[in-house]
């Protein structure tokens, strides 16, 4: 045997020994710790003060789940007969949290192993891609997030100019369909942006290079503004032309193109847009775009979201604000210029949700996201409903969460303190209605480790 021999045998054993290590701490590597969907049952949390976001808070009640539903909420509640009691006493009642801005379940492990990675399609154009087919409901990011307290996420395809559509989920369920809470929810288009050079197709961000004429840049931007215009008149032309056929069969056949085809509740205002941009400048480029074609938007990134406040309101467009862990845009900008931003979307009367935008590790951190934006002139109220309410109601869902609320789904978290606070713990949580184990893969690891000297 040969000396490379010898070392490749060599590493071959050290790593079997590893994953048998491995295996040993964490029992058997099957994933089996891995969305645990919980149990059913008809629970009351007795005795806790309870935030329903929706009105104003009860200092001493009970919240009563059913069949998966809130079925009573408030001081005096009858309690059903069999119903788990749990004693709320020292601990508040909160919504859910909904995080409208992830891919979570589209991607695990980003810069090392491409085959867990399924954000982006090849090609500009794939609206008729669709985040719920590529949801993989065993992620570990799912369990490390719902254990905070976050219920609900919408997932959304990146990529190209027009990305695909984005799914509203529940961090519950062993298939796609099982989690699905509107399984195509909106269309990403990745909107034209003013930049100096580099990017995604000429619409990434920039630097670099010289330094071009600001009206050339304006102009390229409108021109790929056009360029989408076109596929959206494309696709209504498609759409007339299959229905007229449909009709009439003398007419000329026209063969079905499943890309445009999935423009149609879009072009038609039926479901929303969400459009990722950031300037202001850019920001007003989507207002007109909206007005133009008499479409439904929704602002995703919004940096600068408070500068267009008279666009936004004037064309019922919301934002889903994903930069509190962004840095400052400019050189000189203030450091808190963006932890400031929902408070002055707050005062400018702009309808706003604060998201991680993250791919999955660090939705997570959405509570403390909105706790930085309420410790930087946000008030606490907003601050929560930002992250509860706010949300369900931009994706059209506050009829079913966002708010405790009898009837609504039972999106549930019990906790120790404000949810919006670093030192808080969960301690009981629900999604549509199951009592779901507060394990995770960090907390298998903590266990694990933390009595090592």
């Amino acid at each position: 045997m040969t000396s490379i021999s010898r070392m490749c045998m060599a590493r071959s054993i050290v790593l079997i020994l590893t994953c048998m290590c491995v295996t040993a701490v964490f029992g058997q590597n099957d994933g089996s710790e891995q969305n645990q969907t919980g149990r059913a049952g008809t629970f009351a949390i007795t005795n806790a003060r309870i935030v329903p976001v929706s009105g104003p808070n009860i200092e001493n009640g009970t919240v009563v789940i059913q069949n998966g539903k809130i079925t009573g909420v408030g001081p005096n509640i009858s309690i059903p007969a069999g119903a788990e009691r749990i004693d709320g006493r020292g601990l508040t009642v909160f919504p859910g949290m909904i995080d409208a801005s992830t891919n979570m379940g589209l991607a695990e492990i980003t810069l090392a192993v491409p085959g867990s990675v399924d954000l982006a399609e090849m090609g500009t154009m794939n609206a008729n891609s669709r985040a719920i087919l590529g949801i993989h409901p065993h992620s570990a990011h799912i369990n490390v997030t719902r254990v905070n307290g976050i219920t609900t996420v919408l997932s959304r395809p990146q990529g190209g100019t027009i990305s695909g559509q984005a799914a509203v989920i529940n961090l519950n369920g062993s298939t796609p369909d099982e989690m699905a809470v509107i399984k195509d929810f909106g269309l990403v288009i990745n909107f034209p942006r003013v930049v100096g050079g580099g990017g995604f197709g000429g619409f990434g961000g920039g630097g670099g290079g010289q330094t071009q004429d600001f009206n050339e840049l304006i102009r390229r931007r409108d021109q790929q503004v056009d360029e989408l215009k076109k596929i959206f008149r494309d696709a209504e032309t498609h759409l007339r032309a299959r229905e007229a056929y449909t009709r009439d069969r003398t007419l000329p056949y026209v063969a079905a193109d499943p890309r445009l085809a999935a423009l149609e509740p879009y072009i038609r205002g039926q479901k929303p847009i969400l459009f990722t941009v950031e300037r202001e400048r850019d920001i007003r480029a989507v207002a007109k775009f909206v007005s133009d074609t008499k479409t439904k938007g929704i602002i995703l990134g919004g940096q600068e979201a408070w500068k267009a406040a008279d666009v936004l309101k004037a064309n019922n467009i919301p934002v889903i604000y994903t930069n509190i862990y962004s840095n400052p845009v400019r050189d000189d900008d203030p450091y808190d210029y963006l932890y400031s931003a929902p408070a002055k979307m707050e005062t400018a009367g702009v309808k706003f949700a604060i998201s991680t935008g993250d791919v999955g590790p660090e939705a997570r951190d959405l509570p403390y996201q909105a706790g930085m934006a309420g410790a930087h002139g946000l008030a606490p109220e907003a601050a929560l409903r930002s992250v509860t309410l706010s949300p369900a109601e931009i994706l059209g869902i506050a009829d079913r969460m966002g708010s405790i609320e009898v009837g609504k789904t039972a999106n549930i978290v019990v906790a120790d303190g404000n949810i919006l606070e670093p030192r808080t713990h969960i301690r009981y949580l629900f999604i549509n209605g199951r009592m779901i184990p507060l394990t995770s893969r960090h907390t298998r690891l903590f266990d694990a480790f933390k009595d090592r000297k």
